[in-house]
């Protein structure tokens, strides 16, 4: 893992189209910004998350199905 330190209204560059910025410190939190293209999904990790877990519950549902299916 890469481990950066930036100050309030810095930011990092990723993949040449993705900028991170520091946009507020206050006490133990950090406000990110993140410009990405569109196309892009940009989740916090328990959003992230979630949705996988949804994912992989359909997909267990719509394989189940499939395999009762004669």
């Amino acid at each position: 893992m890469l481990v950066l330190s930036r100050k309030k209204n810095e930011s990092i560059i990723i993949n040449n189209d993705i900028t991170i910025v520091v946009v507020e410190i206050r006490g133990d939190k950090v406000r990110l910004g993140v410009e990405a293209p569109k196309e892009v999904p940009v989740h916090r990790r328990e959003v992230y998350e979630a949705i996988k877990r949804v994912e992989a519950e359909q997909q267990r549902a719509s394989s189940g199905a499939d395999s009762t299916i004669e």
